[in-house]
């Protein structure tokens, strides 16, 4: 596998949330650092032997206001 997608969002408690775009992985952090070591982690018990070569972070904010 050459690559794997994350979806990464800010927790409503703080912090950050990652779910894989095309894989069931899941994980959340208190900072940016600690989430990407988290997706470290993650990715290598997901996968035994195809590890991905890329770990992309798409990062998404939602923002609410009125009109």
């Amino acid at each position: 596998m050459k690559e794997i997608i994350f979806i990464v969002k800010e927790s409503d408690d703080g912090g950050f949330l990652a779910s894989g775009l095309n894989d069931s992985i899941f994980t959340d952090g208190d900072t940016l650092a600690e989430l990407k070591k988290n997706i470290k982690e993650a990715v290598n018990c997901h996968f035994d032997d195809d590890l991905p070569k890329i770990v992309r972070l798409h990062m998404v904010r939602e923002e609410v206001f009125s009109a």
